[in-house]
């Protein structure tokens, strides 16, 4: 009898595991993994996610002033570097700049010389914070009068408080004490600037100002007035006097602090 012949076939062995249908048993098994998570909610889920998308959470459950200066940095900056995830470039940059402050009034050159920055995030810094300015200062843009001192301290303090160099600023007002113009007259270093009281007067005759308060930056940070302050205040005090426009205080501007030279009765 002849042996049959082996045939090649291009049919191969299937390699798939069949599919077993589910059973009552491995259903149970599934339900019972998935409980703690259905049960509780979305907070399993949230303690899952990364550390670093944790302060956003907090700050949509608990408000931005329950964050850490670190979690709102890193918020601003959305994501880090390779190597670096966001939160520890957050402290990173703390600690390299000295604090918020420094950081957030750093030059450009300085920014973005950091490794993870560059010119779109200064960009972007330098815009919050001038929206931030902006929705201090709206009130007096529309025309609404300095109704306190501490008014006007805000008010400077949002405008000068950040310079690391001195500018000496002006707000002409009129008769009501409504704000007519805010303007930054001079700029000097970091331990002063030139003022020249016949430039002050032709800018308030020009701004038909009836009244002016005078204030200027420390970038020290100390808002202590000097004995120059003193004296400056007393010159502009009296050019002005001959156009019959008042001068109602000089105030200096330091780190969280603004001083009054009127209340210290040194007008």
């Amino acid at each position: 009898m002849r042996k049959p012949q082996a045939t090649s076939s291009s049919v191969k062995p299937s390699t798939e595991t069949p599919r077993v249908p589910p059973t009552k048993a491995t259903s149970a098994v599934a339900d019972s993994a998935a409980a703690p998570f259905a049960s509780a909610g979305a907070a399993p889920f949230a303690a899952l996610w990364p550390i670093d998308e944790r302060p956003r959470e907090r700050l949509m459950a608990h408000g931005a002033g329950s964050l850490s200066d670190a979690e709102l940095l890193a918020i601003f900056l959305r994501t880090g570097t390779r190597g670096m995830p966001v939160m520890e470039m957050a402290r990173y940059l703390l600690e390299t700049f000295g604090g918020l402050r420094s950081l957030m009034t750093a030059s450009s050159r300085q920014f973005c010389s950091v490794k993870g920055l560059g010119t779109a995030k200064y960009a972007q810094m330098q815009a919050a914070m001038e929206m931030a300015r902006r929705v201090t200062d709206e009130p007096l843009r529309q025309g609404a009068p300095l109704k306190s001192p501490e008014d006007t301290r805000r008010f400077l303090a949002s405008r000068l408080g950040t310079y690391p160099h001195e500018v000496f600023a002006a707000l002409f007002l009129d008769n009501r004490h409504r704000v007519i113009h805010y303007r930054e007259l001079f700029r000097g270093t970091i331990d002063g600037a030139a003022v020249y009281p016949r430039e002050v007067v032709r800018q308030a005759l020009e701004d038909n100002a009836a009244a002016v308060i005078f204030a200027h930056n420390h970038p020290s940070g100390v808002a202590e007035p000097s004995q120059a302050d003193i004296a400056l205040t007393k010159r502009l005090k009296d050019a002005l006097a001959l156009v019959d426009i008042r001068v109602l205080d000089h105030m200096v501007v330091g780190h969280g602090e603004v001083i009054s030279l009127a209340e210290r009765g040194l007008m």
